[in-house]
Parts: C-alpha cells; structure tokens; sequence
C-alpha cells in the first residue's frame, strides 16, 4: 500500500516524498481513510507507530478541500500532554504543509508568555495545537473559541490522565460540539481514559496496533546490566568513554537525578544537561534543539521527554533508573532506532530494582542476558528466595514473620498470642 492509495492530495504526496515518508505504517493504512470519511476513531498505538501523520495528513486534507478565507473560531484543535509534544506535532504539520496553501496553525504551551499566543489567535485559526491547561487559560481570556470546530485530536490521552488533566479534559468536552469529528490515541487504557472516551465519541471505529511494534520493528538491542546502584554514574561515564555513540538520552526518575547526573557527567567533560518538568519552556527547548544539533551528547530527562519525542539519529537510550510502568519502558527505548534505523537501549538492573525489571520482561514478552562489566560487577546481594513459609531466607524476620509464627504457635499449643 501507498500513501496515494490513502486517498492525499498530490501536494501531500509531494510533501511526503521530501520528508522520506516511504510506505504507510500499520496505524497509518488503518486511521487515514477513516478520519477522511470523517468517522470518529478510537485507537490504540504505541510512540513511533506513525500516529502524527496518521491524523495531520486526512485532516489537513480535509481542511484544504473546504477553505475558509474568513476565519473567526478554531477548525482543529490538537491537545497533548506536553509542550514538546506539542511542539514537534506543530513542527511536523509545517512539513505536510509546504506544498499547500497557507494553514493558520498556532502553538499554545504553558511556560512562556500568553500575550504572543493571544494574538496569533486574532481572527481564529486552522489548527491549535495546545496543552491542556494553556487552552483552559486561553478559553478564560476569550482567545479563542471552540464552537465552530471541526476535528478535535486527544493524542497520549492515557498520559494526560496520568498528569492530572482529567478534570480540564471533562470542562473541553463540555465547550466542544457535539457535531465535531473526534479522534483519541491511546497507549493504554485504563478505567478513566475508556469512560472518557465512551463519553466523548461517537460510534467510533476502534483501532489496535501491537505493543511491540517499537520493539520488534524499529531495530533496537535491547541489554540489562547488572551494577550496585552507586556504581551507575561510574558505570555511565565508561559506557560514553568505550562507545561511539554521538547522542544518548538517559532517562532518571526524578528532576534532582536528572541535575545531579548531568552535573556529574558535565565535571567529567561530557557535553551534557538535564531535562525535566520545571524547566522553563526556553530551556527545555533549547536542550534539545541542542541535542538534535550535536552541540549536547547526552541529554539526561525524566518522563517528560519519554512520548512524542523525535530525535533522528539517537544513538542509545539508557535507563539510569528503571521507568515504573512497561509502558513507560517501551516509549523511553523508542526514542531510539526510528525511521529503520540502528539504536540500543539499556537498562540498570540493581539487586533492589531486579524483581521490577523481570516484571518489565514478562510484560513485553522479553528474556534478556544480564550483563556484567568489568571493573563494575555489582556487590550488593541479589534478593534472596522466600521459604515455604512466606519468610525470606537470610533477612531478619519481619512484623508479619513474626505474627504469622505467633499464630501458628497458638494453633498448635492452645495458648492465646501475647
């Protein structure tokens, strides 16, 4: 299959051949004749499935078929979870565009002024691209207004539950027509995120792509090395010292991990910086434009950088801590080995973190040789085997331990437990 065989327009085809687009993806071939029908979708894709131009290219069809030379409210209005989302999603609409007439399309993040944005949205605009709470912001002002729109997009709709959106997501739909076509992408989803969704479409057509598609399909080695945990910053200035790769993402849990390792890596003479939610928004893009340029090596992010991002020509992803949810995992290795390229992806295994990233494992379907390297082989002991009567060999006996031998000494001599 083709992308003229989609149903694009010549200009869009043109477009695509400039960017490489070669052969639709599996989210692609599914979600494009559907949204140009204008049906409502309802589908489930993993990052680096190709869901950006699954949407942007049947709705950028669609609005250059009916231009409207005056306009005063929204037409499309794209909501995601983050502003680097955001921004790569607006990005890449200025790709599909070139070969178009021109498309009114406004980026609206938190973390820089509101004023620009305000009046970028004089007049309306084709295509919004927002974050929730810069739309809420914006609708208060009265910027702009959604009672005309036409197409609203809920990309990483799971993502913007998890960050606490779930109640400014409840107040759009309100302010939303009902007439108006909805597409949600999802990775998951969970109780919340089906409930809104049942909500919110309209008998629409359902779409899965496997969970392995990043994994199996995009050429990613996958490896687990096993250090003691205080060893990991060592561990890392080796791994960048021995290997040739140009540009690394390291992924931490938490904003102090991802200054204070960054700062390591920077005494040590690396070219790096951190990346997390309380950057400004001038910064955050900033470390990563610098990154895509090779001015940074390594860049070191909490999850806000884990979906959406595209970072052509990433060589490795590390997982300095472990990500909480075999989600998470698959979207922080895809940021890796994209577009048929080569990538590796690793991951720390501690003995505290062990049991966790075997879970990881049998979510994914995946059995990986642990490695050792030298000079960094892990002290710490791994955790011992429970015994059949739910204790754990070696270790003192816990609060439960001890009231579960207390009970089963009450059974056996009659006396009440103290």
């Amino acid at each position: 299959m083709t992308f003229a065989s989609l149903g694009l327009s010549e200009p869009l085809l043109r477009a695509l051949a400039d960017l490489a687009y070669e052969t639709p993806t599996a989210i692609q071939r599914a979600a494009v004749p559907l949204v140009l029908q204008g049906r409502d979708v309802w589908a489930s894709a993993q990052t680096g499935s190709g869901k950006t131009a699954a949407f942007m290219l049947p709705i950028i069809e669609r609005l250059s078929a009916s231009r409207r030379e005056a306009l005063a409210d929204v037409r499309v209005l794209v909501l995601v979870p983050t502003r680097e989302l955001a921004t790569q999603i607006e990005q890449a609409i200025r790709g599909f565009v070139r070969y178009l007439p021109p498309h009114r399309t406004c980026l609206a993040v938190g973390g820089v002024s509101i004023n620009p944005q305000m009046l970028a949205l004089r007049g309306g605009a084709d295509i919004v691209v927002a974050t929730p709470g810069r739309l809420l912001d914006l609708l208060a002002h009265h910027a702009l207004r959604l009672s005309s729109l036409e197409t609203l997009v809920l990309d990483e709709a799971d993502r913007m539950f998890s960050l606490g959106f779930a109640e400014e997501l409840n107040q759009l739909l309100a302010l939303v027509p009902s007439s108006c076509q909805k597409l949600l992408f999802s990775a998951t989803f969970p109780d919340s995120v089906r409930a809104f969704a049942e909500a919110l479409l309209r008998d629409p057509e359902r779409i899965a792509v496997a969970d392995a598609v990043v994994a199996e399909g995009a050429g990613i080695e996958q490896r687990a090395i096993e250090v003691d945990l205080a060893s990991r910053t060592p561990l890392l200035r080796h791994l960048l010292q021995s290997s040739d790769w140009s540009r690394v993402l390291v992924f931490v849990a938490s904003r102090h991990g991802a200054e204070h390792v960054a700062a390591k890596l920077t005494k040590a003479g690396f070219d790096a910086a951190p990346l997390h939610g309380e950057l400004s928004q001038g910064a955050r893009a900033q470390a990563l434009e610098d990154l895509k340029a090779e001015r940074l090596r390594v860049l070191v992010a909490t999850d806000v950088a884990a979906r959406g991002l595209d970072i052509a020509g990433l060589s490795a992803v590390v997982n300095y801590d472990l990500p909480r949810s075999p989600v998470d995992y698959l979207h922080r290795i895809g940021r890796t080995g994209r577009a048929g390229e080569k990538g590796v992806a690793l991951s720390f295994v501690s003995a505290s973190t062990a049991a966790h990233f075997r879970l990881l494992e049998k979510r994914h379907q995946l059995a990986l040789p642990r490695e050792q390297i030298a000079g960094f082989e892990p002290q710490e002991l791994a955790e011992p085997p429970r015994d059949p009567s739910g204790g754990v060999k070696g270790r003192r006996r816990s609060k439960k331990d001890k009231l579960r031998e207390a009970a089963a000494l009450a059974a056996t001599t009659g006396k009440p437990r103290n």
